[in-house]
């Protein structure tokens, strides 16, 4: 090793030195190296593995040190440093004794009270980590703690050293580089360490969020019934639907089911917001709906009903739109209800129109709100076709509107078409609209089509 003197010299050095260690520890801190090799934190193998590793980066220090009157000087005690910090008493001890017993091998006159201060180090960091290791994460503490550590190990050569006055002339050489680098360097890898955990925790918990999310996806789509080409179980109609989600999970959603062996009920509708709350929301309008349309015969007094309860526990102060409708199989009157729902688009001998009628208010939106109760006469091959304003509210990428007037067209001479060609048509034209725009709203269909002479 060459001797070096000039103070500008031995900071460009370990400055160097220092630069390597950290790049390598951003390399590992930032992958999962260390987690797969070390299936459980913080258990003897990881403090044993925590310390392999300090002890190879005391190691590097010493191979890249250089000579000052006799003394290696280096950038080895931030390995043992950083194991104590991470691995405890028992990594930092072993980080130590690896990089002070490689230390004793180079020889020079600082060599053994290198290796006590090395050891040292490691063990006392290891040991103010583990009873405060919440302080040492902050920069200054860090900082501190570190300039400490550097000026205990100068103290030691000091004590160690013979003569005194030759150990009085390292100590005055190499005293500010040696604890300024040092310090400067472990503060940096604390900062590296801290950050990754935090990227790591955070990516857990985001793969965590993701995994429920997926579940509630599920979940969400089992509180829908089942459409298949047997349902209702009747010959009268032919139905079909579709619901996509802006997310994992929405809120807009839709239901079938009987109120009596004669009459079937169809409901569409559509919460304020996105996401999880949505879909909560949406699960109980769903289910307050359902209740009051089969235990209350009128229809508009249901709806008034259910808009009472879920005006009583909405704390969240969300709204939704609902379309609901009951179809007399025995006389193909459909009755319903608009709770400032989107016109649904009735498709009769080849020409499609919307139905609109008067719009009551948003259900859970104030208590007390009346609700007008219409009726049609559907005729054989009569198609109704419910939808959220996710369809008509498409935008392609210049933020034209998918529209009305495109729906309707999508209707146009299709009497001949089943309830699941009408809805495929309708997703077709929209993609092909929006030709490839991100879908920023949730898109439900119900289409059912009347059979029945």
């Amino acid at each position: 090793m060459a001797m070096i003197s000039d103070m500008s010299l031995i900071f460009t050095k370990m400055i160097g030195t220092l630069a390597v260690i950290l790049v390598v520890s951003a390399f590992i801190g930032g992958s999962d190296v260390l987690s797969k090799i070390v299936k459980t934190e913080r258990k003897l193998k990881y403090y044993v593995i925590v310390g392999l590793l300090g002890g190879i980066f005391g190691i590097y220090g010493n191979i890249s040190g250089f000579d000052v009157n006799g003394a290696v000087i280096s950038v080895r005690d931030i390995g043992p440093m950083l194991a104590g910090f991470t691995g405890g008493p028992i990594g930092g001890l072993i980080a130590g004794l690896i990089a002070g017993v490689h230390r004793l091998t180079i020889g020079g006159i600082t060599a053994k009270a290198c290796v006590v201060a090395t050891c040292c180090t490691g063990l006392i960091c290891g040991a103010v980590s583990k009873k405060w290791y919440d302080y040492i994460i902050k920069p200054h503490i860090a900082l501190l703690i570190s300039a400490l550590m550097e000026v205990f190990h100068l103290s030691i050569v000091l004590v160690m050293v013979k003569p005194f006055e030759t150990a009085v002339d390292i100590v005055e050489k190499i005293a500010v580089p040696f604890i300024a680098v040092n310090s400067l360097g472990f503060v940096l890898m604390i900062i590296i360490m801290t950050y990754t955990e935090k990227q790591r925790a955070l990516t857990m918990e985001k793969n965590r969020i993701q995994s429920e999310l997926e579940v509630a996806n599920v979940i969400q789509h089992s509180l829908l019934p089942l459409i298949n080409e047997n349902y209702p179980g009747c010959k009268e109609l032919d139905i079909s639907a579709s619901m996509e989600a802006a997310k994992e999970v929405g809120g807009d959603f839709y239901d079938v089911f009987y109120v009596d062996p004669t009459h079937l009920a169809f409901v569409i509708g559509d919460v304020s917001g996105k996401g999880v709350p949505a879909a909560l929301f949406m699960a109980s309008a769903k289910i307050t709906l359902q209740n009051c349309i089969r235990d209350i015969p009128e229809l508009s007094q249901a709806v008034e009903i259910a808009n009472n309860a879920l005006c009583a526990r909405n704390e969240a102060e969300m709204f939704v739109t609902m379309w609901v409708g009951i179809l007399d199989f025995t006389s193909g009157t459909l009755e319903f209800v608009s709770a400032g729902h989107n016109p649904p688009v009735l498709l009769h001998n080849n020409k499609a129109e919307m139905l609109k009628f008067k719009n009551g208010f948003v259900l859970a939106g104030m208590e007390n709100m009346k609700y007008k109760k219409h009726s049609i006469q559907l005729e054989k091959g009569d198609i109704v076709y419910l939808y959220t304003d996710g369809v008509t509210e498409a935008e392609d990428k210049n933020h034209n509107l998918f529209g009305d007037e495109r729906l309707l067209a999508t209707f146009e001479n299709k009497s001949e078409n089943s309830s699941a060609e009408m809805v495929e048509n309708v997703k077709s034209a929209v993609d092909t609209f929006i030709n490839g725009n991100s879908q920023f709203d949730d898109m439900t269909m119900l289409c059912f089509k009347w059979k029945k002479d």
